[in-house]
C-alpha cells in the first residue's frame, strides 16, 4: 500500500513545526516539559515494535494501540474542562472528546474482525502515556499544559497513522488513518498558533 504523498508532506510539515514549537516553549513549566518529552520518547519506542509488523498483524496492533492513545486524549480533555479559563481550549477539548470517542467505537468494531485487541500492544501504549492527564490536572496553567501536552500526543498519532497508510491493505484502516492525519494535523497547527500568540 503506497502512502498518499500529499498527506505525508503535510504531516511531515506539522511534525517539524511541532518540534520547533516544543523546543521554543520558554515560558512553560519545565517539569511539564520534562514529563511531556519523556512520554513522547516512550511512545516513540513503542512504535518501533509496531513498525516491524506487516499485514493483519500490523492492522490489529495499530488499532489496539490507537484505542488507548485516543482514550488518553479524551482523558486529558476531560481533565482540562473543569479548570479551563479559555473558550478556545474548551472548544478543542469538547471536540476531541466527541471525535475521538467516535473513532474509538469505530476501532473497537474493527478489532472484532481481527479477533479482538492485542492486549500486549494496548497495555504497552497505556503504560507509555501514564500521567499525561495528571500533568494537566496539576498544572498551574491547565490551558497551556493541555495544549502543550496535546502537541506530542497528536504527533505520535500522526506517525502511527502514517505507518498505516504505508502498511495496511484494509480500506477501513486506510480511511481511519487518513482521517487521523487530516484532523490532527489541522489541530496541531491550531495548537501551535495559539501558543505562539502567547509567546510560548
Amino acid at each position: 500500500m503506497k502512502r498518499n504523498p500529499m498527506l505525508m508532506v503535510g504531516a511531515g510539515m506539522v511534525l517539524a513545526g511541532a518540534a520547533v514549537a516544543q523546543s521554543s516553549m520558554g515560558g512553560m513549566d519545565h517539569s511539564q516539559m520534562s514529563g511531556s518529552t519523556m512520554t513522547g520518547m516512550t511512545m516513540k519506542m513503542d512504535m518501533s515494535g509496531l513498525e516491524k509488523l506487516q499485514g493483519k498483524a500490523f492492522d490489529r496492533a495499530f488499532l489496539s494501540m490507537m484505542v488507548p492513545h485516543h482514550q488518553m486524549a479524551v482523558d486529558m480533555s476531560k481533565a482540562v474542562l473543569p479548570r479551563s479559563k479559555d473558550v478556545t481550549v474548551k472548544t478543542w477539548a469538547n471536540a476531541v472528546i466527541k471525535d475521538q470517542n467516535r473513532e474509538i467505537n469505530q476501532m473497537n468494531t474493527l478489532l472484532k474482525s481481527y479477533g479482538g485487541s492485542n492486549a500486549a500492544m494496548a497495555n504497552m501504549m497505556k503504560s507509555s502515556m501514564s500521567g499525561m492527564a495528571d500533568m494537566v490536572t496539576k498544572a498551574k496553567n491547565p490551558d497551556v499544559a493541555y495544549v502543550q501536552g496535546m502537541l506530542p500526543h497528536h504527533a505520535s498519532a500522526i506517525e502511527m497513522a502514517n505507518m498505516a497508510l504505508e502498511k495496511t491493505s484494509d480500506p477501513r484502516v486506510l480511511k481511519l488513518a487518513r482521517d487521523i492525519v487530516r484532523a490532527q494535523a489541522q489541530e496541531m497547527y491550531d495548537f501551535r498558533t495559539w501558543l505562539m500568540k502567547r509567546g510560548l
